[in-house]
């Protein structure tokens, strides 16, 4: 060997993680995917800001962060107002979309980017650069058969800009998903991963909490779940851990019922922990936290955000499957909700949650070449 090969210092890829901001879902499964992309040896710099920064950076402190404005979308306070609220947010939308592409030709250049992953941001694209696209919804539930057939072929018109599309799910009839992932018209891009965990089973652990109840999500409805939770937790007997899903607020709210803990934020680590530590968990039937209850085997009941279809659509799938039980927000009562879901069948399936390292180790293969 030439005594030059040694000084021959092998180049790390610089890639850059994206996550939409709405809601922590999408910032929490790029967890694994930048722990598999730091272990096959890449540089990653995250572009974020406000909460899904605030998460992101408890997790990587070391990491390099970039500002890049989010979407921003807000929900109405009620569900019946919801879609004309969206429509209403189009416009800005699709500005914010053109504004972050014209954001990423400079952050490529200035940060000698090598390669790129979205998730669910639809303008961070380039021409030469590989891209990676990540979405479970190939299929936008709108509840009406022609819009969704609009927003399909939008939404592939975006997927076609990337290089390749990462699917969070499992390919063929044993999925978590269903329809959302496994339309009947699906794009010659994809690339299923498996299900995304950034949490691991416990085998052995004692149970300290009756209930964990774990929210997040866009406002105001967030805010609204949260109000719901606490009202009805003032007489409840037994032990709670309720994480409010802030993780840039550090304000300290505090409950009259004592046998009550309340949190803005858990890390991963703590989150893993106190999610095995309970009987059941409470949660938005957010596609992040499904993959995360999956992965650990824990019963729960699911609450959609009210208006929010692909949400609504999920818990009804799942608890038709027997795996969670699902419950509307409108008239909830935590009592009734619990002793029903003391009689629910639960079946929860035990799915391999590794397959995503596979394709990301193929990923960054393919960057070498």
């Amino acid at each position: 060997m030439s005594e030059n090969n040694f000084n021959i210092i092998a180049h790390k890829h610089r890639i850059l993680i994206a996550p939409l901001d709405w809601g922590l879902g999408h910032a929490t499964r790029c967890i694994p995917i930048i722990h598999e992309l730091l272990v096959q040896g890449c540089e990653v710099l995250i572009a974020a800001e406000n909460s899904t920064q605030s998460l992101l950076q408890n997790e990587f402190p070391q990491l390099v962060f970039i500002p890049l404005t989010g979407y921003r979308i807000r929900y109405s306070y009620l569900k019946f107002w919801l879609p004309l609220k969206i429509f209403l947010q189009i416009p800005r939308l699709l500005y914010s979309i053109y504004k972050e592409h014209q954001w990423l030709k400079r952050a490529i250049k200035m940060n000698k980017i090598d390669a790129i992953i979205s998730d669910n941001r639809f303008g961070l694209y380039f021409s030469g650069i590989p891209s990676v696209y990540i979405t479970h919804q190939l299929l936008i539930k709108t509840e009406n058969d022609f819009t969704e057939k609009v927003a399909q072929k939008i939404h592939y018109w975006f997927i076609k800009k990337y290089s390749v599309c990462w699917v969070p799910d499992f390919e063929g009839d044993i999925n978590i998903s269903g329809e959302l992932s496994h339309p009947k018209n699906i794009s010659d891009q994809l690339t299923y991963l498996g299900g995304l965990s950034r949490f691991e089973k416990i085998n052995s652990i004692e149970k300290k909490y009756d209930l964990a109840i774990v929210i997040s999500g866009p406002e105001p409805q967030r805010t609204i779940f949260e109000d719901i939770l606490l009202e009805q937790l003032k007489d409840y007997k037994g032990s709670v851990l309720f994480v409010r899903g802030l993780p840039s607020n550090q304000s300290i709210k505090q409950s009259p019922n004592s046998s009550i803990k309340i949190v803005s934020h858990l890390s991963s680590r703590e989150l893993n922990l106190a999610i095995q530590q309970s009987n059941y968990v409470i949660s938005r039937s957010g596609y992040t936290t499904v993959m995360d209850l999956l992965k650990l085997q824990q019963k729960a009941i699911l609450i959609p955000t009210p208006g929010q279809t692909e949400q609504e659509y999920l818990a009804k799938h799942l608890m038709e499957r027997k795996i969670f039980f699902y419950v509307e927000q409108e008239n909830f009562s935590l009592i009734e909700s619990l002793q029903k879901a003391k009689k629910f069948p639960f079946n929860i399936p035990a799915f391999n949650m590794e397959e995503y390292k596979n394709v990301i180790q193929q990923f960054v293969e393919s960057l070498k070449k």
